[in-house]
């Protein structure tokens, strides 16, 4: 196996425990590998201000995937080195399907978050991001201040891939494209169809001087897909779902037993101490 050089692990569900911390042993291996002289990042569908703490806690400064693909920018040094935004007919189509059908909405403009409902759903998620959300009384409005990095639509398990199928069907009749998954069981993601975790990551690598042959993704939903497909090295922790473990090349432990730290210790630190 090449050696890898770079390293993009997501967040939710495979990097944080289910509590929302990473374990001291997880920290360690992390220093580990980058004192080793591989780059690691941060790849998530999270809003940079929701990423930066644990970019921060871990010292990486470098630039961070973030938004799903959409923004990749260093916390540090506040570098950009690519940023896509949508489409503006298509996040007004999706405000309007979500209005229409009662889905809550998350708009995500210059690193802040707006509704335009306050919603159970969208306090819990408020919670979970630690980030605070600003009511407004019409979404389609702040499109005039600047396109958003992504639009959330969060509902119901049962009905999100409904809700996916028939936004897909409506942007496909208008003639739109966007890139639509799921990165939690509730959450749908829309975003442009060149701001994925896959695109982003090829970026940075490029940016780097790095092959994808020496790039590591680790993950564990649908919105990692792209990643684990771009990475020569894909790992996908054990509480992935199922279609996430079939597409990847190694299953390691899940999230909350150290399982992108026992991937590190076996693909990368092992691998570079046989190395000649």
């Amino acid at each position: 196996m090449q050696r890898i050089k770079l390293v993009a692990v997501d967040l939710d569900d495979t990097l944080l425990r289910d509590d929302l911390t990473i374990s001291e042993h997880t920290q360690e291996i992390l220093r580990r590998v980058r004192e080793s002289g591989v780059v690691v990042t941060i790849s998530t569908g999270r809003m940079l201000p929701s990423a930066r703490p644990y970019a921060e806690q871990l010292g990486f400064d470098v630039p961070i995937i973030t938004y799903q693909g959409a923004l990749v920018k260093s916390v540090f040094s506040g570098e950009v080195i690519y940023e896509c935004p949508l489409n503006e007919d298509v996040a007004r189509l999706v405000i309007q399907y979500g209005r229409k059908k009662g889905i809550h909405v998350n708009f995500y403009l210059e690193d802040k978050l707006y509704v335009e409902r306050v919603t159970p759903v969208g306090e819990h998620y408020e919670r979970l991001a630690g980030v605070p959300f600003t009511r407004v009384s019409d979404l389609e409005e702040l499109l005039e201040a600047g396109l958003p990095y992504k639009l959330l639509l969060i509902q119901e398990e049962q009905l999100i891939g409904q809700s996916l199928q028939e936004l897909r069907e409506i942007l496909q009749k208008e003639g739109l494209d966007a890139h639509l998954t799921k990165s939690k069981p509730t959450y749908l993601e829309v975003n442009h169809p060149k701001a994925t975790k896959g695109t982003a990551l090829e970026k940075l690598a490029d940016w780097l001087g790095v092959s994808r042959e020496e790039v590591m993704a680790c993950g564990d939903s649908y919105n990692d897909l792209e990643m684990l497909e771009f990475a020569g090295c894909s790992v996908a922790v054990a509480n992935a779902h199922p279609e996430v473990r079939s597409k990847a090349k190694y299953i390691t432990a899940s999230n909350n037993e150290d399982g992108v730290a026992q991937a590190l210790e076996k693909l990368v630190l092992r691998s570079a101490e046989t190395s000649p």
